[in-house]
């Protein structure tokens, strides 16, 4: 027995003495801990909930463009003030919807780009036409784009 220890050598842990069991064990219990720190009232920072905010239920533009600033701020992690194709990424927009946005055609979108391309999504969604969005708009097929925009 003296031997099969003596050949495996001794245990290795990492630079701040954990072992492998105690940084898996961190690891499960940050994926459970951390997303609930960045919820809003029970919801998520892009969710219908979180983005309509009051008792009526519904998502105006103004809210819906609030939303997307901040969207936008958190999508420009170099903070120059643009976004690129690959930094929005593929599944958010489509080329012809990028390309439509993009009026200076510079291969980026600015923050005034980026919320007209969200005017015309809220647009797209709103199918009754009463310039609010509820629920049901918001999680329908015709809301699919703006969600990607503000998600």
């Amino acid at each position: 027995m003296d031997w099969l220890v003596s050949t495996r050598g001794p245990t290795r842990s990492t630079p701040n003495g954990l072992s492998r069991r105690q940084l898996l064990l961190l690891g499960f219990v940050s994926c459970i801990a951390v997303p609930s720190a960045f919820a809003s009232e029970g919801s998520r920072p892009g969710s219908f909930a979180a983005i309509a905010g009051d008792a009526n239920g519904t998502i105006d533009l103004d809210k819906a463009k609030r939303a997307a600033e901040i969207r936008f701020r958190h999508l420009d992690r170099h903070r120059v003030g643009k976004l690129s194709h690959a930094e929005l990424g593929r599944r958010r927009l489509t080329v012809p919807e990028f390309s439509w946005a993009d009026r200076d055609h510079d291969g980026t979108l600015d923050q005034d780009e980026y919320l007209a391309l969200v005017e015309r999504q809220f647009k797209a969604a709103d199918v009754n036409h009463d310039g609010m969005i509820n629920r049901a708009e918001f999680e329908s097929r015709s809301g699919l784009p703006l969600r990607r925009l503000l998600y």
